[in-house]
């Protein structure tokens, strides 16, 4: 499937490796990005990730097929209303936010009042890197897209997306956006705050200096992803608090049962409790497409 002409409503790592992957594939005549700094725009000029790079959505926007929003959740909504009067209509907005129950609940409105479609997406691809000067055209081969249809979206615009990610290299499963939100709690968020924790704890100045001294690989990758972006993180743990509380309760209460197995001195279940974990993370590593090679 080619396109005509597909926008891009943000060009950091997402969208730059979006915009990438789209001239790469050449899956559009016309690929064009809308930005908000005049320094995003000399970038993404000089790396030529689109066609045609403006901070002027209409110029973006108009008579594209396709518009993904790759901004932060929190800007989703009133980007995608001030986009509204330049849609096309029959065109579909989507886009590649981490959260999905709040964006479909705003954003379809938006674009069914300009006669267009809203169909949610979730690509699992990213790096604790941010910029388009991270972007790579390969950043979507072999990854999981998550894609979340609203209440009115067509069959026809929901497999028009499914394709779309194809179309990059991904391989799109579809989720209501509730059984989204659940999911990626425990598998996405839950894992981002506990690694943010780790590094506010271990690496905290009230620990003697030598401490950051013998932090190793195994700190080193166990923290990767608290580099990521702040307002990006923020965003989306707000956005998903009810579940993120939730599996967050449950994850310290599982700690918790450790604890008083270390203070008994409880060899059964602390040994249980590695060989669980090594139990299910070498069948995840078998058996899901996901798992890249280490």
């Amino acid at each position: 499937m080619r396109w005509h002409h597909i926008s891009i409503i943000g060009a950091g790592l997402l969208g730059g490796s979006l915009a990438l992957a789209l001239k790469r594939r050449q899956l559009a005549a016309s690929v064009r990005a809308c930005v908000r700094r005049d320094a995003a725009l000399a970038e993404c000029r000089k790396l030529e990730i689109a066609d045609l790079v403006t901070k002027d959505l209409k110029e973006a926007v108009q008579g594209a097929e396709l518009v993904v929003l790759c901004t932060p959740l929190s800007q989703m909504a009133a980007l995608a209303a001030d986009l509204r009067p330049f849609l096309k209509p029959g065109a579909v907005l989507t886009d590649v936010g981490s959260v999905k129950g709040t964006v479909v609940r705003e954003l379809e409105p938006i674009a069914r009042q300009a006669r267009a479609e809203f169909v949610g997406s979730h690509p699992m691809a990213g790096s604790e890197q941010s910029g388009v000067g991270a972007a790579r055209a390969d950043l979507f081969e072999n990854a999981l897209c998550l894609v979340t249809p609203g209440h009115y979206s067509s069959p026809q615009a929901i497999a028009g997306i499914e394709e779309f990610w194809r179309a990059v290299g991904g391989w799109p499963m579809r989720l209501n956006a509730e059984a989204h939100d659940d999911l990626v709690s425990r598998s996405s968020h839950l894992p981002h705050v506990v690694a943010a924790e780790l590094v506010n704890y271990v690496l905290s100045p009230v620990h003697p200096k030598e401490q950051r001294l013998v932090c190793a690989n195994g700190f080193r990758d166990t923290t990767r992803i608290a580099s990521g972006s702040p307002e990006m993180w923020r965003d989306i743990a707000l956005a998903n608090r009810k579940n993120l509380g939730r599996v967050l309760g449950v994850f310290i209460g599982d700690l918790q049962e450790f604890q008083l197995a270390l203070e008994r001195g409880d060899v059964r279940t602390i040994e249980e409790f590695f060989a669980n974990a090594k139990l299910r993370r070498d069948e995840w590593r078998a058996h899901s497409p996901a798992a890249s090679p280490e």
